[in-house]
């Protein structure tokens, strides 16, 4: 008689296969998400090493684009010579972090530099002189060197 009450006090969970298996596959994707992320989360430019990059590039291109105006170099004059110069650098160094950096980032960053650098002598002040400056570099680096890319 007693082994007749212990089976009468068991309780019977009964569980859907389905939903056991959703929940299963749904615990599986969440673990796999926090152990490796997304890469659409990441940006290319988020490593240090790129970015020391950029900022050498653009420090470079900011310090003989200034230099060029302070010698009575037109804008034009200027902004060719400071392309040409740039370039010939990153061309002639083995860097492997070149093929990370974006032009847009790039010429954002440039940008800033310069209009923070001599922005006022050559009368670019704040968000509209980054802007102007931006689409200004991205043109005349087009017609100075259609076939170069300073990242690649």
């Amino acid at each position: 008689m007693k082994r007749q009450l212990e089976k009468n006090n068991i309780l019977f969970i009964r569980i859907d296969k389905y939903l056991l298996l959703k929940f299963i596959f749904g615990f599986l994707l969440f673990i796999i998400y926090l152990l490796k992320p997304s890469i659409g989360l990441a940006f290319d430019t988020s490593d240090p090493s790129v970015s020391l990059l950029q900022n050498r590039i653009s420090n470079n291109f900011s310090r003989e684009y200034c230099k060029a105006i302070q010698n009575g170099f037109s804008k034009d004059e200027a902004m060719k010579s400071a392309i040409v110069k740039t370039e010939n650098i990153i061309s002639f160094s083995y860097n492997p972090q070149k093929k990370w950096i974006e032009k847009s980032d790039l010429a954002n960053q440039i940008s800033l530099q310069v209009v923070n650098d001599c922005g006022q002598s050559i009368g670019l002040i704040g968000k509209e002189g980054i802007n102007y400056f931006k689409s200004y570099f991205l043109e005349i680096y087009e017609k100075t060197t259609p076939d170069k890319n300073f990242s690649r």
